[in-house]
């Protein structure tokens, strides 16, 4: 049998470079054939496992549970193809308006398979075209879900050149978030936190985004946001003043203990124009009616243009009316 396939190729005069040929036009063939048949179109069935999203009122924007479907599909062999060489586990999310899910009871909704057709583009593929689906109904819950608006609160680690502080704080914009959640997460939240804003040595403003922090099974209208932080440079005093009143009405008098108070004033430096290191102290009547101990809170004046902060000690002093 060997001396007789020798023969045959013998006959045939095939040197080594006519068999180099021969195979490289049987490749090329076969990719051709390939080519050919992968560009054709073939039925099949093909899987999803389909999560819905769907705005409904009350209800959480995706469901907590998947379904999974079969199609009679058609498309060319290499998209049947790539699509069955995909995950078998990944999940696709396929956005239903609300008004095509049909309530069932409590948190649960369905949708028909006949309502499916006009969403198989975000199922499968737009160049796959499917003939109809096997599944009867697609039944899925939605969790209840409340929502209500909260004030973002900053996390800070903040450290500041020698005589640089801020003026205003660390401001957040937005101030306030709404969550998103069922009940029980949400009903004992008052306030949302961001993730920690760290800087140190400032002595410049400065600004940013920062995320807020996660809060298991809540989603918020807002993933971060901006904060910003004015730094000013500050000079300070320190000064014993005495204390005034004011607001007195005629026929009283209105005596304090202690009379004198320790003040430490910071301040915008340079100071602006106009400003004076002098300082006075006053206690209002009007506050002293107001309270049940008979202390009153110590203050400037009036407020005064450049200053920063501002300490009294004592902060609050004893009261007594005198009538005259």
């Amino acid at each position: 049998m060997k001396d007789f396939f020798k023969r045959i190729f013998n006959s045939l005069n095939f040197d080594g470079r006519d068999w180099a040929v021969l195979l490289l036009a049987l490749l090329l063939a076969f990719s051709i054939w390939i080519i050919h048949n992968m560009a054709l179109k073939y039925n099949d069935n093909l899987q999803a496992s389909i999560v819905a999203v769907s705005n409904i009122d009350g209800h959480a924007p995706k469901s907590i549970n998947e379904c999974q479907v079969t199609a009679k599909c058609r498309a060319t062999g290499y998209k049947l193809l790539m699509y069955n060489l995909k995950d078998k586990n990944q999940r696709v999310e396929v956005t239903f308006p609300a008004s095509a899910m049909k309530h069932k009871s409590g948190d649960e909704y369905y949708i028909l398979s006949t309502d499916l057709m006009e969403y198989s583009g975000q199922i499968f593929n737009n160049n796959i075209s499917v003939e109809y689906f096997n599944a009867d109904t697609l039944f899925y819950r939605f969790p209840f879900e409340h929502h209500k608006k909260l004030p973002i609160e900053p996390i800070l680690s903040i450290s500041y050149r020698q005589q640089y502080m801020s003026d205003s704080g660390v401001v957040v914009e937005p101030d306030s978030v709404i969550v998103y959640g069922e009940p029980f997460r949400i009903d004992g939240l008052d306030v949302v936190k961001t993730e920690p804003i760290r800087r140190s040595d400032l002595h410049t403003n400065v600004s940013g985004n920062v995320k807020l922090e996660t809060i298991k099974g809540v989603r918020m209208s807002e993933p971060e946001v901006r904060y910003s932080i004015d730094v000013v440079r500050f000079t300070e005093l320190q000064s014993v003043a005495p204390i005034k009143t004011v607001n007195v009405p005629a026929g009283k008098t209105l005596s304090v203990y202690p009379s004198v108070a320790k003040i430490k004033l910071k301040y915008e430096f340079p100071p602006v124009a106009g400003f004076t290191e002098d300082v006075s102290l006053v206690v209002d009547y009007n506050e002293f009616q107001e309270s049940l101990s008979g202390k009153c809170r110590v203050k400037l004046t009036a407020p005064r243009d450049g200053v920063i902060v501002y300490e009294v000690d004592p902060p609050y002093v004893e009261c007594i009316v005198v009538e005259k």
